[in-house]
């Protein structure tokens, strides 16, 4: 929290005393617009005696207005979240016959059901309690697999690729692609599986920067799941959500005509499953596609445009059908939008629209803590944001 400017921690404990500026400032024998330049950093705090009276008016210890006395609240850090599931993707249980331990053989049905909620936790952005969750899940996966194949293998894939995609949210795409890659192995010989484990493999090879192998890789898949069979509602949705994995690597690579073409027949795809059917788990319909379109407006550089497909994504129905970390994540997405075009306020408000709709997108999530660090340190943005910051430690 050290980076954060002096005045914006000013701002944060006045707003926590319950003052307005002008009281704050009559108790100091100053102006308001005094306190408003030393908020917003246009005024410096260099004098130790003005820090002091300050301190005392707020009844806190000048330290804290230094940043040297921050106690933020005690989160996992996102080491220790990914060395957990590092620790189980590692123990090959099965193959080198190790003991089970005292966890008894689950059925592929109880399995089946486990793995389900799991992937529910996911989407409603509990990613700490995922974390307690994975590795016990991950053993009992391999060994429902091993003892009945045919039965387990299902699950078996959805556990590696909840793994996957729970990583590549906390910031370890390499041990993402481990995940993924033994999601890809585990599905081979069914094409709808393939797929499923591919959407994850897209979203990997795209925090690893491997983003042109990630859109070749994704339209291979995509037209695989689809070739030669009658459009199913589940089969459309990976094909449509291979589609947007491919244009969000095109966008990464500053391909702008693939992104819009490959956008655009996702959409198509979107209008035959409809909105709020999650098949796979994707969140694939009309509005992921809208939503979709914003991400790749930011990548591209587009910010305007970003924000102008933020606008007509929320307005959909069938925002309000996605799954919780979805909406989060593109809140985030559309923060970075605004922050592009210098509207820290706008960005910050969204920034806090986030955490309170998915509140570990932004704490747990780099993406979302980089943003808050960088929005806090911005005269421009709600106190809520800096309020949040020194909560978190992060600055």
């Amino acid at each position: 929290m050290g980076e954060l400017p002096v005045g914006r921690r000013v701002a944060y404990w006045r707003g926590r005393r319950r003052l307005s500026q002008q009281v704050f400032a009559d108790r100091l024998g100053k102006s308001k617009s005094w306190v408003d330049k030393v908020e917003r950093g246009v005024r410096a705090l260099d004098k130790v005696s003005t820090l002091q009276e300050i301190a005392t008016v707020l009844r806190i210890d000048p330290a804290v207005l230094l940043g040297r006395d921050a106690r933020p609240v005690e989160v996992s850090t996102r080491v220790d979240e990914v060395e957990r599931i590092r620790v189980a993707l590692s123990r090959y249980e099965v193959p080198l016959g190790r003991p089970p331990g005292s966890r008894p053989v689950l059925s592929a049905g109880r399995l089946a059901r486990q793995v389900g909620h799991a992937w529910t936790t996911f989407q409603y952005a509990r990613y700490p309690l995922l974390v307690g969750l994975l590795p016990d899940l991950l053993g009992d996966a391999q060994r429902t697999h091993a003892a009945d194949p045919a039965a387990g293998w299902v699950p078996l894939v959805h556990t590696y690729r909840l793994t996957a995609a729970l990583l590549v949210k906390l910031g370890d795409p390499e041990s993402a692609w481990l995940a993924a890659d033994r999601a890809m192995i585990a599905a081979t010989g069914d094409r709808s599986l393939v797929a499923a484990a591919a959407v994850q493999l897209g979203q990997v090879l795209r925090a690893a920067g491997r983003v042109r192998v990630a859109k070749s890789a994704m339209l291979a898949a995509a037209y695989r799941v689809t070739a030669g069979v009658p459009g199913r509602g589940a089969d459309l949705s990976l094909c449509g959500t291979l589609l947007v994995q491919a244009a969000l690597a095109a966008a990464q690579d500053g391909d702008d005509s693939a992104v819009a073409e490959l956008l655009d027949e996702a959409a198509g795809l979107a209008a035959e499953v409809g909105d709020g059917l999650d098949h796979h788990w994707t969140g694939f319909g009309p509005t992921a596609v809208a939503l979709a379109r914003t991400a790749a407006a930011v990548d591209l550089g587009d910010a305007g445009q970003a924000i102008a497909w933020h606008h007509s994504g929320i307005r959909r129905d069938g925002w309000r059908w996605l799954p919780t970390e979805h909406r989060a994540a593109h809140l985030i997405d559309a923060a970075r939008a605004h922050l592009h075009t210098d509207d820290a306020f706008s960005a910050g408000r969204l920034l806090a629209e986030a955490d309170r709709t998915a509140p570990a997108e932004v704490r747990h999530r780099p993406a979302g803590r980089d943003l808050l660090a960088h929005l806090a340190r911005d005269p421009r943005t709600p106190t809520t944001i800096t309020h949040l910051a020194i909560t978190l430690g992060v600055g």
